[in-house]
Order: structure tokens, then C-alpha cells, then sequence
């Protein structure tokens, strides 16, 4: 049974991941920094269902928790054989109204939180010469988002870290990939009116909005052997809106 660390994973896209991967036969962790109560419902229905499962609380925006967290995994099971990096958080605001702070969070939250999480993963999945990393990036990193200018340069980080670590760990036998939601529906969508979202809606050439369940099945096949030559790739998962 391979073993899956999903990080944000108590709402969300995170935890319709964890469900995915229950049901499919991984060991998963559940990270979460705040969302304990969610997360505790989660696992608790897995675990019902006889699946495997465990929640881990860290900030994976610091170093320090994310090396605490990656201990306690190691000693539980020897290390992680999958990583899906999909914490992070929103914000819209205007450039120019951005400070110092909005930044620093932006960039820890979404980006470095994934470097700290593979910097520690890597390691075991080297050892064994196997490993999926499976980053979760945003359309808004591959075309810009007015208002998320912050948001747009993190995610397109992930983008580049995705692409770079691909070219430096596929022969170790390691693939890194990211999918690259559009307009899905969660917490993050939730502040848009009901005017916004049909407007986004429109801009989709399906017509449609995008549901978690859409994005973990994306990530559940990167993370998969069917997706064993794919490496290093962006996998959109938009309805079309980028093309």
C-alpha cells in the first residue's frame, strides 16, 4: 500500500483528493494547519469505511513544521511515496493596495510550502527510486489574474518549480507534475456573487464551473502507474478557459 501526504487536505480539493485516494487503496495523510474539526470529520469517515487514514496537523508554510511533520510520518511508515502540494491560499486586491505582509503570506503559503514539502519528501522517494509529486497550480499562474497578482506569481512558480525538479529527479525515478485548476467551486470561490461566477461561467467554453472532485481525479491519475511517462507537465483541468 503506497502512502499518500495531501497537504490542505480537510476541505476542498484537498480532501475530495484524500477521499479519491482512500477509495483507491493509498495510505493517506490529512494535513491541516486550522481546519482541525474538518479534518477530524474526514478521517473519521474514511476510517468508517475501513480505509486508511491519519490527520497531521503543520503550517506547511514554515520550514519548521513542515520538518516536525515529515518526522512524524517517517516514523509511523518509513516515508511518503506520493506527495500532492495542494495547500494554499487566496486573496484579491489591487497591486498597488498589496503589502509587505499580503506578499510574504502569498509566497509562503502557496509556494514555499511546496518547496519545503518535497525538499523533505525527496530524500525517501530517491532512496527507493520511486516517487509522484503532484503540485496544485492555478490557471491564473499560467495567464495572469487582475486583482491576483501575488496569487498569479505564486502559482506560476509552481509551475516553474514543477517543470525544474522534473528535469532534475526523473531519473531517480520520481515524476513531478501539476495540475492547473480553472473556476472550481470551493471556500476560495466563495466570495465571488453570483453575477461573477455566471460571468466566469460564460468565459468557459463548457458552459460549465468546475467541481473538486473534477481536480483530485486529475491528480489521482498524475499520481498513478498510467501516468508513469508523464513528467514535468501542467495538466489543466479548466473547461477549456485556457487552451
Amino acid at each position: 500500500m503506497k502512502n499518500v501526504l495531501i497537504t490542505g487536505a480537510s476541505r476542498g480539493i484537498g480532501a475530495e483528493t484524500a477521499r479519491l485516494f482512500a477509495q483507491n487503496g493509498y495510505s493517506v495523510f490529512i494535513n491541516f494547519n486550522k481546519s482541525q474539526q474538518q479534518a477530524e470529520t474526514l478521517r473519521a469517515s474514511l476510517v468508517g469505511c475501513g480505509y486508511q487514514a491519519e490527520i497531521i496537523r503543520a503550517d506547511v508554510s514554515s520550514s519548521s513544521d513542515v520538518g516536525k511533520m515529515f518526522d512524524r510520518i517517517e516514523s509511523s511508515c518509513g516515508g511518503i511515496d506520493i506527495l500532492v502540494n495542494n495547500a494554499g491560499i487566496a486573496q484579491t486586491k489591487l497591486f498597488t493596495d498589496l503589502s509587505d505582509d499580503d506578499w510574504q503570506q502569498m509566497i509562503a503559503s502557496n509556494l514555499s510550502s511546496a518547496f519545503y514539502c518535497c525538499r523533505r519528501a525527496l530524500p525517501h522517494m530517491i532512496r527507493q527510486h520511486y516517487g509522484r509529486i503532484v503540485n496544485v497550480a492555478s490557471m491564473w499562474g499560467q495567464l495572469g489574474g487582475s486583482c491576483e497578482v501575488h496569487y498569479s506569481a505564486a502559482k506560476a512558480g509552481i509551475i516553474g518549480l514543477t517543470k525544474a525538479l522534473a528535469m532534475e529527479e526523473g531519473l531517480s525515478g520520481i515524476t513531478v507534475n501539476c495540475v492547473s485548476p480553472g473556476v472550481i467551486r470551493t471556500d476560495m470561490t466563495s466570495h465571488l456573487s453570483d453575477e461573477d461566477l455566471n460571468a466566469l461561467k460564460n468565459e468557459t467554453p463548457t458552459g460549465t464551473l468546475g467541481t473538486p472532485y473534477d481536480v483530485a481525479r486529475s491528480i489521482l491519475f498524475l499520481a498513478g502507474e498510467d501516468s508513469s511517462f508523464i513528467n514535468g507537465q501542467t495538466l489543466g483541468v479548466n473547461g477549456g478557459f485556457v487552451v
